[in-house]
């Protein structure tokens, strides 16, 4: 614990509320929300913006990987920055205005260039719910807007798994990697974390997306392969990272559905997983990073990471109160 609490003040502020259960108004949390927009991480991100808004320009919000705008605006959420910040402000009305299709809500890689807005064509699931997550954790949960991605995530988003026939029609027909028979894992799990912001209780389709998106995770164990459970999803969700960006891995849907209030058997595989990734001073590794692609360092692969180290504690704390409730 002295060693997070030695952390940027991003790290200490998430440690108190995260671990010591401190809430956000706290004296200690109020000094460090101040700090944390002056030192560390986000400032460093932050002084990099383009006067518009973005970073590494209109066009490439999305594909400059990982130091465009929308990539940005996760590790700014992820850090927890002051949404009411001018330059964090500048940020969401750029993404806002550059990547939102105007007619749907969902979030697209590319600019519409001949009308306001992002492209249907490109509008894809992990990045809605990704921006979901990020613009109602930076404090714009009420707007309009947000709401409107919130509603194309329970409209559109599916759980198929390579059993039956899937549907057609947009969006389903542009992306293969997407949708297809078997939904994209990282897209199931990106809108999960976006929706889990908002909670089971917001509305009847949160719920149902909520329900129906962890159920399919457990289906998975987590971060197996439903149709043969002695195989993993995808080989790299077994090493842990900060910020997942698209990606995602086990700590990470782990923090999810045990935020979201599941217990069950099928997770106890990841568990497992996760406490043999402990290591002999109680920390854990960072083992993926796009270091140096990010617009400002986070962490060093290999070394113990404060970041992951939080979500794993928190994670096994939730499991043993879960463990306990009636």
């Amino acid at each position: 614990m002295s060693w997070l609490l030695d952390g940027e003040p991003a790290v200490q502020r998430a440690v108190r509320t995260r671990l010591l259960g401190e809430p956000m108004d706290s004296p200690q949390c109020r000094v460090l929300s101040s700090r944390l927009m002056t030192e560390g991480t986000i400032p460093a991100i932050l002084n990099s913006q383009d006067p518009d808004g973005h970073w590494g320009g209109r066009d490439r919000f999305y594909t400059a990987k990982y130091s465009g705008t929308v990539w940005n605006l996760i590790i700014l959420a992820e850090l927890g920055a002051d949404g009411r910040d001018d330059r964090v402000r500048r940020a969401v009305a750029a993404i806002l205005n550059d990547g939102q299709h105007r007619a749907s809500g969902g979030f697209s890689t590319t600019r519409a260039k001949r009308e306001d807005g992002g492209l249907a064509s490109m509008v894809i699931p992990c990045l809605t719910g990704n921006m979901v997550f990020a613009l109602i954790r930076l404090g714009y949960g009420d707007d309009p807007r947000v709401q409107q991605a919130v509603d194309w995530i329970t409209t559109y988003q599916r759980f198929d798994d390579a059993e039956g026939t899937a549907p057609t029609g947009w969006p389903y027909d542009r992306l293969e990697m997407c949708w297809g028979r078997h939904t994209c894992s990282m897209g199931i799990v990106k809108a999960l974390k976006g929706l889990a912001e908002l909670g089971f209780g917001h509305s009847a389709a949160v719920d149902r997306i909520l329900g129906e998106g962890a159920e399919w995770l457990l289906k998975h164990h987590v971060h197996k392969r439903s149709h043969d459970l002695s195989r993993d999803s995808k080989p790299g969700w077994r090493r842990f990272g900060f910020p997942r960006m698209y990606q995602t891995d086990v700590l990470e849907i782990l923090l999810l559905l045990t935020r979201l209030g599941f217990s069950d058997p099928r997770m106890d595989d990841a568990f497992e997983l996760l406490e043999s990734r402990r290591d002999k001073s109680g920390r854990w590794i960072l083992q993926e990073s796009f270091n140096p692609k990010f617009s400002a360092p986070i962490e060093v692969v290999g070394e113990p990471s404060r970041w992951v180290t939080i979500s794993a504690l928190e994670v096994l704390a939730r499991q043993s109160a879960l463990a306990v409730a009636p």
